[in-house]
């Protein structure tokens, strides 16, 4: 699939003038049913009764329509616009932009080929920033402000299976290397899964100097920097696993969320998802 720009440019100028009615929505989705349940996200994910919904957006520094996709997830991802579910964000940086004046720090190749590989699952045209898709299953369409509502809603009533984060430590003679625990329910589901973790920079300050966004001060939340197949999670079977976490050099441990999902292959739908925080 060509990695061409004038797909991208077509997809994002329709969604920039919409992505101020989505903020609103936001709001008013929140204030129509009541204000969402908090919670600390902290806390082993086996405390909470919240529905996870993976909400995972394509985007770039080097895409001028992409600032206000990356607002509206940081909106979500602080509102919880959901009554009674957890929308689990990720900002996963493509690389196709970097060729225009500014290369995105966080961009990467993988991440590319993870939204190629959406593109060819749901038979969508693309690649396009921004782009977001949710539950690995359907893409949100970000002029739609009905449909983008319905979306969530219906990922929130999906049955999901639960994903346990237990306690992120640092190694005693190594502070960039992390140990934690992933334990999964049973896979109700009629189809095999992969276990995944993500590591994602918890929010990300970026003064872009040059390219479409240049002079621009841009914030991002939940920013992959590592996204690892852990193993597999056969259906009737549950899953548990001790991992180990090689942070990137240079990275704040105190700025890092892990998240947890199941995803039948492809990649295909979500099973269920989990986030964690750590206490270090």
């Amino acid at each position: 699939m060509s990695m061409s720009r004038s797909g991208s440019v077509r997809s994002s100028v329709r969604a920039f003038l919409v992505f101020a009615c989505l903020l609103l929505q936001g709001a008013s989705f929140a204030a129509e049913q009541g204000p969402p349940v908090e919670k600390s996200t902290s806390t082993p994910a086996s405390s909470t009764s919240l529905h996870p919904v993976f909400v995972e957006l394509f985007t770039s520094e080097g895409c001028s329509s992409c600032p206000p996709a990356d607002v509206l997830l940081k909106n979500w991802d602080t509102s919880q616009p959901v009554p009674g579910a957890q929308l689990i964000v990720l900002s996963e940086h493509v690389n196709y932009w970097d060729h225009d004046g500014w290369k995105d720090p966080n961009s990467s190749v993988a991440l590319t080929e993870r939204q190629r590989t959406y593109n060819t699952a749901l038979g969508l045209k693309g690649p396009a920033t921004p782009q977001m898709i949710v539950d690995g299953s359907q893409e949100v369409h970000l002029g739609d402000v009905l449909q983008t509502e319905d979306v969530l809603k219906k990922a929130a009533a999906a049955p999901k299976v639960l994903i346990r984060i237990g306690e992120v430590s640092a190694d005693a003679g190594d502070p960039t290397v992390l140990h934690a625990r992933i334990d999964t329910d049973a896979n109700f589901d009629k189809h095999n899964a992969d276990v995944y973790v993500a590591v994602a920079l918890d929010h990300v300050d970026s003064q872009v100097l040059k390219g479409e966004n240049g002079g621009k001060h841009l914030v991002h939340v939940a920013v992959v920097q590592e996204l690892t197949k852990i193993g597999k999670l056969p259906k009737g079977k549950s899953f548990g696993q001790d991992v180990q976490i090689k942070l990137k050099p240079g990275t704040d441990a105190k700025n890092i969320r892990l998240i947890a999902f199941v995803q039948e292959p492809g990649p295909g739908r979500l099973l269920g998802a989990a986030l964690r925080k750590p206490a270090i």
